[in-house]
């Protein structure tokens, strides 16, 4: 099977190519380095053909409302007029728990995004997934003498679970709102950033921050917990702490 993956060299792209490999399929990079623009529109109709299915985890590096927007909204709608072009047969996005219940500026482009995969030409599936455990590294902020977190419950998942439920889902058909993936247990923010700080060797200290408003009061309430029955990771926090990739990654960071 032909598998493109839009922001296959992003991080998580990286784990759903490889997953996609590990299954035996073949693996279709949509990003600029392969000269495929999804805000331009630019190489996608020679990327894609009707051998295709399109696993899209492209994303925006913006927490603000109306870039997120403007970011899901045009590639999303250039994707899918292309896959529409070339005859592409199922198309699965990548998107988050509890974006459709928390008015968060970077969720609001996530909705967008389904909006679009829901009402568009393709046969469709949406994941939605919880927190990477990886996402506790990306609240640190390098330069800082404190590390300032949000008040959050998250219920954390592997990525390399989730980017092989991805291509799980997209071998096997167009589902829908596929059932929501998640870790195996709840953790609050604040204490992901600190049990991540203390394995690379910092004792700088932790700030809970709770956000105004329903924001905050969704995040600490369990807006960002699974609404019902789903796929399971296996991988804990402490786990993914002691793997010899996030090791590795301590290291280079002392």
């Amino acid at each position: 099977m032909r598998i493109a993956v839009a922001g296959g060299t992003g991080w998580i792209g990286r784990l759903v190519v490889d997953a996609v490999q590990d299954a035996g399929h073949e693996p279709v990079v949509l990003a600029r380095s392969q000269g495929v623009d999804l805000v331009r529109g630019t190489g996608l109709d020679d990327a894609l053909t009707s051998e295709s299915a399109v696993i899209d985890v492209s994303n925006a590096p913006t927490t603000r409302r109306k870039r997120s927007e403007a970011f899901f909204g045009t590639a999303t709608r250039n994707l899918l007029a292309a896959e529409e072009r070339a005859g592409v047969r199922h198309h699965v996005a990548l998107s988050i728990v509890g974006s459709d219940r928390i008015d968060f500026g970077y969720y609001a482009g996530k909705r967008r995004h389904e909006q679009l995969v829901r009402s568009g030409p393709i046969p469709w599936t949406v994941l939605r997934s919880t927190q990477f455990h990886e996402f506790a590294a990306q609240l640190i902020h390098h330069r800082w003498p404190v590390a300032v977190v949000p008040e959050m419950i998250s219920q954390p998942v592997a990525a390399h679970e989730v980017a092989r439920c991805l291509v799980d889902l997209v071998v096997g058909g167009p589902v829908g709102l596929a059932p929501e993936i998640a870790g195996p247990e709840r953790c609050r923010m604040p204490d992901m950033v600190r049990r991540l700080l203390r394995a690379r060797g910092s004792h700088r200290p932790v700030v809970p921050l709770r956000l105004p408003g329903q924001t905050g009061r969704e995040f600490i309430q369990g807006g960002l917990l699974p609404s019902g029955p789903g796929p399971r990771g296996e991988q804990t926090f402490d786990q993914w702490l002691a793997s010899p990739a996030t090791q590795r990654m301590a290291r280079s960071r002392r």
